[in-house]
């Protein structure tokens, strides 16, 4: 952003510009992987790793700030993991390979990505990281730096997506099918794409010992998070795919008869089928949905604070664009994005599990803020918003305020008084503490008499001491005013 994007920001939207400048003054400190200090575990001092790094911010610059925050060498190890994913994704995408060729180079690519010196310049001039794939023997010198362990993690779910993807290009270009079918199809797809990352990286996590072992065995939960991430990058590039000839929305969805009966997916962006575009959008956005609670579920059992950035920063994010593009009509015409300043403020604010979880929540409300009625997915959409809500409810209740300092502190401050359930609590609190007595064989009955004895005189000496206070000061006024008589005499 220049000078001049800076102040016309400033002009007509401050609050966002203030809201950058928060985040470059205050959350913009990103560890400098460059610093001498850190050379042993980012691999910054050998020429290989160096031209690794540069891949990274050339691939992906949103994913290239969170990776590098990560602790220690884990940061070099998710780099790495990274960068074969794409050049295995770099093959795939390009439709310019012939099926004969692309089958062998996909299915062998774990293979590959360990053998030194190898590299390949057989994609077409625009694909975006071809260059990637030309220099991809620092990547293959770069694998075998790593431990032997993190390694064979990446090699082994490298083999899983190659498979995955080498089965559905093979079947595009052999039997000419172009669509997905079935919602089921389209979960196996993602999974493939992505799902297998978020489980990979769970298994990352845990040999790198940054998270307890059993985080790596947590598959169901890291692949919803995965498929969370890759249906939301779907629905948002519903306009540069089918552009490409790239159709990912299964046609169990878009293809519904209450939703206008549509037989091509490019029919989605022609004039006078907006309504029934956007009740398929919001079809896709439902099923994108059903993610969020695994997503929440995974994220709370994160204990390393640079782990649960990068995992949940990438979450919120899906969240926030889900709100974007939900009944936007401006997906069938462009890609669109989060605007710069919501980015910031959502990368300040998934610091923890509970803000998190109320982002979520935030989102959610938005979404059905903006749901229609007439919607056939107005049902769906209500109940994968409450799912949402109902889990910040029960893991976060909202009645229970955290201070600033992250702590409530008297307990009695600690819940909101307007709220009922702050009642029950307060009988629940009651409850066992008069269980407590009966246990010590304390009467709890005879013990609340002495207490409202004891208040009584309490009370009335009090009350006593107020009625002598108020004489005393009244017969004060009458002397004085006495006196001030006698004078005037």
């Amino acid at each position: 952003m220049g000078i001049k994007d800076k102040v016309l920001l400033a002009i007509t939207h401050p609050f966002e510009f203030r809201t950058l400048v928060q985040f470059y003054m205050y959350h913009n400190n990103n560890r400098d992987i460059a610093d001498p200090r850190e050379h042993a575990s980012s691999g910054w001092d050998r020429k290989t790793m160096r031209k690794c790094w540069e891949f990274l911010d050339l691939t992906s610059r949103s994913f290239s700030a969170v990776i590098k925050e990560l602790d220690g060498d884990l940061a070099r190890t998710i780099c790495l993991f990274y960068l074969v994913l794409r050049g295995l994704d770099t093959i795939e995408d390009d439709m310019t390979i012939p099926d004969e060729i692309k089958q062998p180079l996909l299915r062998s690519f774990h293979e590959k990505t360990v053998t030194p010196g190898w590299t390949f310049n057989g994609n077409g001039p625009d694909e975006n990281d071809r260059q990637l794939l030309v220099e991809y023997d620092n990547v293959t010198e770069e694998m075998n730096h790593l431990s032997p362990a993190s390694r064979d993690i990446i090699v082994e779910y490298c083999r899983k997506m190659e498979t995955g993807m080498a089965d559905y290009a093979h079947k595009a270009a052999t039997t000419g099918s172009i669509y997905v079918e079935k919602t089921e199809e389209y979960d196996l797809y993602c999974h493939y794409v992505a799902g297998i990352v978020g489980e990979g990286l769970s298994r990352l996590f845990s040999a790198s010992g940054k998270e307890q072992p059993w985080i790596g065995e947590q598959l169901e939960l890291s692949n919803s998070m995965g498929l969370m991430l890759q249906k939301t990058n779907i629905i948002r590039d519903f306009r540069e795919d089918v552009d490409q000839k790239r159709f990912f929305w299964p046609r169990e969805i878009w293809g519904r008869k209450e939703y206008g009966g549509f037989t091509e997916m490019a029919q989605m962006h022609a004039p006078g089928r907006e309504r029934e575009a956007l009740w398929v959008l919001s079809g896709m956005v439902v099923d994108a949905l059903r993610h969020a609670p695994d997503s929440l579920d995974y994220l709370r059992l994160l204990k390393n604070q640079t782990v649960f950035n990068f995992c949940a920063i990438p979450q919120v994010m899906a969240m926030a664009t889900l709100h974007l593009v939900f009944m936007n009509p401006e997906v069938f015409k462009r890609n669109i994005k989060i605007r710069k300043a919501e980015a910031a403020k959502l990368i300040m604010g998934a610091s923890n599990p509970r803000d998190v979880a109320y982002l979520f929540r935030d989102y959610a409300r938005m979404i059905h803020k903006k749901a229609s009625p007439i919607d056939p997915n107005f049902i769906r959409i209500s109940v994968a918003c409450g799912k949402i809500e109902q889990w910040c409810e029960q893991q976060y209740p909202s009645f229970v305020q955290i201070s600033q300092s992250g702590h409530t502190g008297d307990l009695s401050k600690a819940f909101d008084p307007f709220d009922a359930r702050t009642r029950i609590q307060q009988l629940e609190a009651t409850r066992e503490k008069y269980m407590a007595l009966e246990a010590k064989g304390i009467n709890p009955a005879k013990l609340a008499e002495q207490e409202a004895a004891s208040n009584k005189e309490v009370m009335m000496l009090v009350g006593t001491i107020f009625v002598i206070v108020v004489l005393a000061c009244l017969g004060i006024v009458y002397v004085t005013v006495k006196i001030a008589n006698r004078f005037e005499l």
